[in-house]
């Protein structure tokens, strides 16, 4: 199962069960995210002690960044309840990039894709200024509401504010529904 303790800033630190026996740096170095600096070739375009902001490699729209907390954080699905102060904080940072470059608010999305859908096993918020590039990229952030009492409907990718409500209610996401 996963290793999980609080970092000084409160972030969870979620690795395999050979971080545990090999300890937090033998995981860090298996992880891409983890090591995200200009000197390892990421286009780092924020960056604070907790958290690192840098353009996607292969942006489905004009304006595309990848927000994630510096320390290891596993995927959305590993999130709880006391994340979403994490959470609004990514956010948070993803929409002072967007503004930065002008982005509307009515042509922004900012969320998560869902595991197995995920390429990186480290949280990252995607940070979009829309329109997409092609109809693909659209799809590849298809966003889906629920119905009824559920927040979010059939999907692999979630919005940034329908996880915020999810986790305040204690739930996880799914691609499937929460």
């Amino acid at each position: 199962m996963s290793k999980v303790s609080i970092s000084t800033c409160g972030l969870r630190i979620c690795g395999s069960s050979a971080a545990t026996e090999e300890g937090d740096t033998a995981w860090t170095r298996r992880c891409t995210f983890c090591n995200v600096s200009k000197s390892n070739g990421f286009d780092v375009v924020w960056e604070d002690d907790h958290f690192v902001a840098f353009r996607d490699h292969n942006p489905a729209a004009e304006h595309h960044f990848l927000v994630i907390p510096k320390e290891h954080v596993g995927t959305v699905k590993t999130l709880t309840k006391s994340d979403v102060d994490m959470v609004q904080r990514l956010v948070k940072i993803g929409h002072t990039l967007l503004s930065d470059h002008n982005v509307p608010e009515n042509q922004r999305r900012l969320g998560f894709h869902i595991p197995p859908f995920s390429s990186v096993p480290h949280l990252h918020l995607h940070a979009q200024g829309l329109p997409y590039r092609s109809l693909f990229r659209k799809m590849k952030y298809a966003v889906a509401t629920g119905r009824k009492a559920r927040d979010k409907g059939f999907s692999w990718f979630v919005e940034a504010e329908q996880e915020i409500r999810i986790l305040g209610k204690g739930q996880t996401a799914y691609s499937f529904g929460s």
